[in-house]
C-alpha cells in the first residue's frame, strides 16, 4: 500500500480518525493480529507517515465537572459540548488518565482515592479492580508496554509521593517507588522509560527514569518546577511544558524545556504561561489545555520533531484543572 493510497483510509487517516476500532476490516487491522494498533508493525509504519488533517482532528475533554465535557477540534475551529455518563458529576475530578489497550481510564481523583474507571462509549464505568493506594491529588498515570499497561504514581501524602502501581486492564500490582518524592511531577516517556520531574511538595529539581531494576537519577531540570506537562516524543526526547517554578515563588512558567541526550535545554515558550494544565500528542501536534489563562495551544512539530510554531487555537470554557483528554472523532458523544 503506497502512503497515498494509506492518506485517508488508514487506520487513523481521515477516514479512520480513531485507527482500527474505526475501521477493522481495514487490511492493517484485520489480516495480521487481533490487537493491529499495539502489534502491527505495519500498521505502525502507516500511522507514522499518514497526514493528519487539523480538522479531522477531535479531542475529547472531560474536565473536573463531568457535565461539562466538550470535543474540541485540531484547527480551533469548533468546540462542542459532549455528553458523558459517570456515577457523579465530580467524577474526574484531579483523576489521572492513561489508554489501556486502546481505551481511556481513569484513576484516583477527590471523588473516590482508589477507583478505576474505564471510558465505553459515553460512560464511564467503575471497575471492581481498585488502587493499592490512596491517589486523590498530585497522581499520574502513563501508557507503558506499547499502551498495553499503565503505570500510576504519586500522591499527596507521605510515601505515596513515591510509590508506583502497574495496571494491566484487569490487574493491579505495586512496583518499584521513586528515589524522590513527585507530587505534582508527572510521567512522561524519555528514551521510551517513564519519567518524572520535579515535586510541589518539596520544590527539588531531581528527575528520575524507571527501568526494570528501578528508578535511575537523571539531570536536574534547571528550576525547582512542577505542575508541568510531561510528553515523549518519538526521537526520544522528553517535553516538559509550562509548570510552576517554585524557586521563583511558584510563578507560572511558559518556558517548554526538552531533555535529550542528558541535557536540558529550553526550545521554546507558550504564548501564555500555565501550569495544571493537560497535553496530549496527535500526528505532529501537541495540545496543551491551560488551566489558568484557560488557553488552548497546539505546538507544531515537521518530521523530525522540531519545534516548528505554536498557535492559541481556543480557549477551554472554564478554568478546569488537569483535565482529562481523549483523541477520538468529530462525533462522540455529541
Amino acid at each position: 500500500m503506497t502512503i497515498l493510497a494509506c492518506e485517508n483510509s488508514c487506520p487513523c487517516g481521515a477516514d479512520c480518525p480513531t485507527g482500527c476500532v474505526d475501521c477493522p476490516e481495514h487490511p492493517l487491522c484485520a489480516d495480521e493480529c487481533e490487537d493491529a494498533q499495539l502489534n502491527n508493525e505495519k500498521y505502525q509504519i502507516c500511522l507514522n507517515e499518514a497526514i493528519y488533517e487539523l480538522s479531522d482532528v477531535f479531542i475529547l475533554v472531560i474536565p473536573r465537572y463531568v457535565d461539562e465535557s466538550y470535543l474540541q477540534s485540531g484547527d480551533g475551529s469548533s468546540q462542542i459540548s459532549a455528553t458523558i455518563n459517570a456515577p457523579d458529576n465530580y467524577y474526574a475530578d484531579e483523576a489521572a488518565h492513561a489508554l489501556v489497550n486502546g481505551k481511556l481510564h481513569i484513576f484516583g481523583g477527590v471523588s473516590d482515592r482508589t477507583k478505576i474507571a474505564r471510558l465505553d462509549d459515553c460512560t464511564l464505568n467503575e471497575l471492581t479492580v481498585r488502587l493499592n493506594e490512596e491517589r486523590y491529588s498530585g497522581h499520574a498515570a502513563l501508557s507503558i508496554e506499547n499502551g498495553k499497561k499503565a503505570l500510576i504514581c504519586f500522591g499527596y501524602t507521605g510515601d505515596i509521593r513515591k510509590t508506583c502501581e502497574i495496571f494491566d486492564g484487569s490487574t493491579i500490582v505495586s512496583t518499584f517507588a521513586s528515589d524522590s518524592t513527585h507530587f505534582f511531577g508527572g510521567l512522561g516517556l524519555y528514551k521510551n522509560q517513564p519519567t518524572s520531574v520535579g515535586c510541589s511538595y518539596e520544590n527539588h529539581q531531581k528527575a528520575e527514569t524507571l527501568y526494570a531494576t528501578g528508578w535511575t537519577a537523571l539531570p536536574d531540570h534547571p528550576k525547582r518546577i512542577s505542575k508541568h506537562s510531561l510528553v515523549g516524543l518519538e526521537n526520544q526526547s522528553l517535553l516538559l511544558i509550562g509548570g510552576r517554578d517554585f524557586g521563583n515563588g511558584g510563578v507560572s512558567q511558559s518556558g517548554i524545556w526538552q531533555l535529550k541526550d542528558e541535557n536540558w535545554n529550553q526550545i521554546g515558550e507558550l504564548l501564555q504561561a500555565d501550569h495544571s494544565g493537560s497535553a496530549i500528542y496527535n500526528g505532529r501536534s501537541i495540545y496543551y489545555f491551560g488551566y489558568y489563562s484557560k488557553a488552548i495551544q497546539r505546538l507544531d512539530f515537521n518530521e523530525t520533531e522540531e519545534l516548528q510554531t505554536i498557535e492559541e487555537i481556543g480557549n477551554q470554557p472554564g478554568n478546569f484543572y488537569y483535565p482529562v483528554l481523549f483523541q477520538t472523532a468529530s462525533n462522540y458523544c455529541v
